[in-house]
């Protein structure tokens, strides 16, 4: 099994580990796009050893979304306001 480990996302941008059947991924995408904060959206069903890294990072479950910071942190499933703040920091 190969685990990938991310690329880190620019300053003020995140990486979205998604699905192309999430709502919660269409969710917050719509709410990114509407405060004008970029992503980069990686299927973790299309991408291989993309769904290692989601389940590494949560426990050993493939739960998206699963965001990766610029600082290399993660979060899954964030609001959009945890997102903001964040990305603040």
């Amino acid at each position: 099994m190969t685990v990938v480990t991310p690329r880190l996302p620019d300053p003020g941008t995140v990486t979205m580990y998604s699905t192309a059947w999430c709502g919660y991924c269409r969710r917050l995408r719509t709410q990114l796009d509407s405060e004008g904060i970029g992503y980069t959206v990686v299927d973790i069903e299309e991408q291989p050893g993309t769904a290692e890294f989601v389940e590494q990072v949560n426990g050993g479950n493939r739960t998206v979304p699963t965001l990766v910071f610029p600082d290399g942190s993660a979060a899954t499933n964030p609001s959009l306001a945890d997102v903001k703040a964040r990305l603040a920091n």
